[in-house]
């Protein structure tokens, strides 16, 4: 028996090889199919209960074989899965097609979607059908049939590009890497640094020591290597990942997916693909989006302008260096900071035990949320690296499961996520609550130390707790309303506002403790943290507007396919906010695996935007202390419970009573 095709809770990793995928896809596809063909088949007059909510509780399993095929395609691949995964996606596109573009089942949906106003629904039942109707409508079930074979050869093509590209992107990845057996060029590195590349050197049987292009090797590299020839080449090779003469190059990928999404676009009435994501997001549309972020470039350029000329006359001073180039940027942001604020980051790490950080996020969330976690050893994992917790609130009810991977490896995919095996419900009276996922790749501990977190990483790390965070608080009845199932310019808003608790002394005490000694970080080095968080922040401001910018011209181009160089035309784009000489071997968008492979095509500008309502959320926290009950329970109630059952604005008001001033976002950057 194929054991992705039995009921399980958790899922069963132990038990699934390879070969299961295709096969239990393939059965749950046709189960899918089935359970539709119910509903469209069924005699009685289309009603909510035997067709929108019916609808809504299809391909569940279908949705945790693949919800477990894809997480580990991206946490611990191989040859094998990401052939299989070439295979199955367009099975899963044509699916989505098959539903979307059945006329009979549009035509019930659109039954129930007509009347309605007599229904007397619940805001949350009138939000699923809603966004049922529109799911149908914005997906082509208004189109003829030509038109609907025209949006499934498109839909196919794109799945097939997508994974395309994130696969070329992966490659040149792991081709690349640093070999050095010169002691002397490791000057600069910290001591960490270097026992993690030798580790590293240790595992390939190679002498001296081995940096690649995975964050935790390239970034302290080019923070603090003092050799810049080599600063230089780690530069190049990051950013020239899927821009090179190789069979990785995804120049040809890239135009042919902003092509395709244009053409989809069109077919459904739609000016261009950021046109159609954009209807349903808080920003609307691109011409919301693009003067709100030209808004916030005008306010940060003129610091950035000073920073960047600050930073330029210290590298002068210090090196002689009379032009600044990317592979500077960290190296001397590093020592300056370090010299306004005697901060240094090598200082802080041993305060930041990973085990220490995990159990403050937990603190912290006992404090706010009224929220246990306890490490279980009875749940199956797909990597010994991954942490297991069952996670139950004051009443010792079970709210949540938890899985935290923190470690790269070969066949896990660069950054950090969270996502989910199982989503929250609640079907035939029974609450079902959810199995959330967090991934992240911070530094392994090595023969001398534990893993020890920049303070970067910490902020990461929390990043990812709070979208966990609003995974494991879900309390919605319907899965497809349920956790981060909310506007994707919402979504930021509960990641990015736990960050600030990072920033906070009674934070802090609860985690922030030398891993030798035991001592509670210094409240000068908080100070310090605290005053040092708007260092560069209007280049940091720069830098996010100008991807967001980026990722808006792409998608919101009249004639995408007259672009014929990915180079020329990212250069024209991001010309108004480069600070830097650009690098000829070097182009973005080719690597820019967040619009072309992730879900934020038409969407880069969330994160600026989230900023805009996690500092005002945060306001409300300071004004009335960061553990405040009242405030919490709000936050919790009206933000991390509801999902996607209201529009965001309406929950996000309910909780703060006002909207959202972009105020205290300039206020904490220090740009006003």
């Amino acid at each position: 028996m194929n054991p992705l095709l039995e009921d399980f809770n958790t899922a069963p990793f132990s038990k699934i090889s390879s070969t299961d995928y295709k096969p239990a896809v393939k059965k749950a596809i046709e189960i899918c199919k089935q359970e539709i063909e119910a509903i469209v088949s069924n005699p009685s007059i289309p009603s909510f209960e035997n067709t929108t909510e019916a609808l809504d509780f299809t391909g569940q399993k279908l949705g945790r074989i693949t919800s477990i095929f894809f997480n580990i395609n991206a946490a611990e691949t191989s040859k094998d899965i990401q052939e299989i995964a070439k295979e199955i996606s367009p099975w899963l596109s044509e699916l989505k097609n098959d539903i979307t573009l059945n006329a009979y089942l549009f035509e019930r949906v659109n039954a129930v979607y007509a009347g309605k106003d007599s229904l007397h629904l619940t805001t949350e039942e009138q939000m699923l059908l809603e966004k049922q109707y529109k799911g149908f409508s914005r997906n082509g079930a208004n189109l003829d049939d030509s038109d609907k074979n025209k949006l499934r050869t498109i839909d196919a093509q794109l799945s097939q590009l997508s994974l395309e590209f994130g696969e070329h992107v992966l490659a040149d990845g792991n081709a690349f890497e640093m070999h050095i057996t010169n002691k002397e060029e490791l000057s600069g590195l910290p001591e960490s640094v270097r026992d993690a590349a030798r580790l590293l050197a240790k595992q390939q049987e190679k002498e001296g020591w081995v940096f690649t292009l995975d964050y935790p090797s390239y970034i302290p590299f080019m923070t603090y290597a003092n050799a810049r020839e080599l600063r230089k080449k780690m530069a190049i090779a990051f950013g020239k990942k899927g821009f090179q003469e190789n069979k990785n190059n995804n120049e040809q990928v890239v135009l042919a997916i902003v092509s395709l999404r244009h053409q989809r676009a069109q077919l459904l009435g739609y000016k261009t693909h950021a046109h159609f994501v954009l209807e349903e997001r808080m920003a609307e549309t691109p011409e919301k989006v693009v003067s709100f972020s030209n808004e916030l470039l005008k306010k940060a350029t003129p610091a950035a302008k000073r920073e960047f000329n600050a930073l330029q006359q210290y590298a002068k001073k210090l090196d002689g260096i009379d032009q600044l180039q990317k592979w500077d940027a960290a190296y001397y942001a590093e020592k300056l900071k370090k010299e306004i604020f005697n901060l240094d980051q090598e200082i802080l790490k041993p305060y930041f035990q990973l085990e220490y950080v995990i159990n403050g996020a937990f603190s912290i969330a006992t404090k706010l949320y009224d929220l246990t976690f306890e490490e279980v050893f009875t749940i199956e994992k797909y990597h010994e690296d991954v942490k297991t917790y069952q996670v139950c609130n004051n009443k010792k009810e079970a709210v949540a499961i938890l899985y935290a991977d923190f470690h790269p490896r070969e066949g896990k995919r660069n950054g950090a996520w969270m996502t989910s095996y199982k989503s929250q419900q609640i079907k035939n009276n029974i609450n079902e609550r959810p199995h959330i996922s967090i991934v992240c790749n911070f530094t392994k501990p090595t023969e001398t130390q534990p893993s020890l977190l920049t303070f970067n990483e910490v902020t990461t790390l929390f990043h990812e707790f709070g979208h966990a965070l609003h995974g494991m608080l879900a309390n919605t009845t319907y899965n497809s309303l349920s956790g981060t199932s909310v506007s994707w310019d919402f979504v930021e808003l509960p990641s990015q506002v736990l960050e600030n608790w990072c920033y906070e002394k009674e934070a802090l005490e609860l985690f922030a403790k030398h891993y030798q000694t035991g001592e509670v970080i210094p409240m000068e080095y908080v100070e310090k943290i605290k005053e040092s968080a708007s260092f560069h922040q209007g280049m940091q401001t720069l830098r996010q507007l100008s991807f967001g910018l980026l990722d808006m011209a792409w998608h919101s181009s009249a004639s995408p396919e007259k672009i014929t160089s990915v180079k020329e035309f990212e250069k024209s784009v991001l010309s108004a906010t480069q600070l830097y000489p650009g690098v000829e071997e070097n182009c973005m968008s080719p690597s820019f695996s967040h619009i072309f492979q992730g879900g934020y095509s038409a969407g880069y500008y969330s994160y600026k935007w989230a900023e805009v309502l996690d500092a005002d959320a945060f306001a409300y926290f300071k004004e009335k202390g960061i553990f405040n009950k009242e405030v919490a329970t709000k936050f919790k109630e009206h933000v991390l419970s509801k999902g996607g059952t209201e529009k965001p604005m309406v929950l996000y008001k309910r909780f703060r009573g006002q909207e959202p001033k972009p105020e205290a976002l300039l206020k904490r950057a220090g740009l006003l």
